[in-house]
């Protein structure tokens, strides 16, 4: 168990111990109180004050009784809630979504639109924003459940306070005060409301299904090219909120215009427009929307099909050398690939291993190069780091579960 600071008193140790509880019970799924128990260190009788509060303010509930090998039965405890909800709402280069999930993380219901990527537009798109949470928050009333966190997920850099995004190069906007656009569109929004970066969220996510990996890389490109760098378990943010704008790293001497403002940016030769470009596929942009437009440019580069399969192979260079660059940099244990990447991750990894380094790492000399991996959760990776991040935010404050 780990050891609590001294500054907690009786109230803090409660709040702490009931957290511990709840996230075993998140992490592991129904157990029995002595299982609770082991994995918590606290005591039985610790756990079963703890359990009985819980149930009583509905957040648990009992199984029903299973036999054991012993002949007595199990009950076990799980995860109840049912009146509660965490609605995330999204917004990328193509559509609009609002996710509403249980306090455990399963799906309830989901909404999604295109807005048709008005570029330098902010309103447009925010409308149809607001139309998707309407839906939700209807759906919420209609399942008897009560929004307790809404956070916002952008394909963007956010910073200031509140929160704003601060530029989108992929929807052409400036500085967009998203919180501040959506009360105007809606009534009244459950609380609290967060704006958060996509690709951290995603990153987070990933690195929560690998074992063992404090040290991640994380790379991926949906509308554009963004990632996340994480160091001992923790996120690099950089002193403006920008940490792991991947996609920005000026990597082509004397390249093109990027429309961040520098010249060669890996977005400029390996972005999905500039593919969809010269794979003769940016009018389906137009006519099926930019997600469909990548799954089918994806097809045709794994069928090996040109122009698509070209165009995937000369970006390749340019995406091995800044894996290279950053590998040599950070030095993470895994680089975790995401997006549509995500399926091309061998040819990645081929790519970024033949220009490999010859450094040797501290123990028994194993070389410092780090594992090239697929990220496991697909175009949902961000939706659901988004849910993750909220229902920890609500375990680590048990008082808004109502006990």
């Amino acid at each position: 168990m780990p050891r609590l600071p001294r500054s907690l008193v009786s109230g803090d140790v409660r709040r702490h111990n009931l957290a511990l509880v709840l996230e075993h019970l998140v992490r592991s799924g129904p157990s029995a109180r002595s299982e609770i128990a082991e994995a918590t260190g606290l005591t039985r009788g610790s756990i079963t004050a703890l359990a009985t509060a819980l149930t009583k303010a509905g957040v648990l509930r009992e199984t029903d009784p299973i036999a054991s090998g012993n002949g007595r039965p199990i009950t076990r405890l799980e995860l109840a809630a049912s009146d509660l909800a965490i609605l995330v709402a999204q917004v990328d280069a193509d559509s609009a979504t609002a996710l509403l999930a249980t306090i455990a993380g399963d799906e309830l219901y989901r909404a999604s639109e295109r807005h048709g990527r008005p570029m330098g537009n902010p309103d447009a798109v925010l409308d149809v924003l607001a139309i998707v949470v309407a839906d939700a928050l209807a759906a919420a009333i209609e399942l008897r459940r009560r929004v307790v966190e809404l956070p916002i997920v952008v394909f963007a850099p956010v910073g200031g306070e509140p929160p704003v995004v601060l530029t989108d190069t992929d929807l052409g906007w400036g500085e967009v005060d998203v919180i501040g656009g959506l009360r105007s569109r809606l009534a009244s929004l459950p609380g609290p409301v967060s704006l958060e970066s996509d690709a951290w969220l995603a990153a987070l996510a990933e690195r929560s299904v690998l074992s063992s990996t404090e040290s991640m890389l994380y790379i991926k490109s949906n509308s554009g090219i963004g990632g996340a760098i994480l160091l001992e378990g923790r996120l690099v943010e950089g002193a403006h909120g920008v940490g792991g704008a991947l996609g920005h790293i000026v990597i082509v001497p004397d390249g093109e215009l990027c429309d961040c403002g520098q010249h060669g940016c890996l977005v400029t030769v390996a972005g999905p427009d500039v593919l969809l470009e010269r794979a003769g596929l940016a009018d389906l942009v137009a006519e099926r929307g930019l997600a469909a437009a990548i799954d089918e440019l994806s097809s045709q580069i794994a069928a090996g099909a040109t122009p698509a399969a070209a165009a995937w192979d000369d970006a390749l260079p340019w995406i091995a050398r800044s894996l290279q660059v950053l590998s040599m940099a950070t030095d993470p244990e895994a680089i975790v690939i995401g997006g549509f990447w995500a399926a091309h991750t061998a040819s990645i990894e081929q790519a970024f291993r033949a220009n490999r380094p010859t450094l040797a790492g501290p123990r028994e000399g194993a070389p410092a190069i780090p594992a090239v991996v697929a990220g496991r959760l697909g175009a949902d990776a961000a939706l659901l780091g988004a849910t993750w991040a909220a229902r920890d935010r609500l375990l680590a404050d048990p008082g808004r579960l109502g006990v």
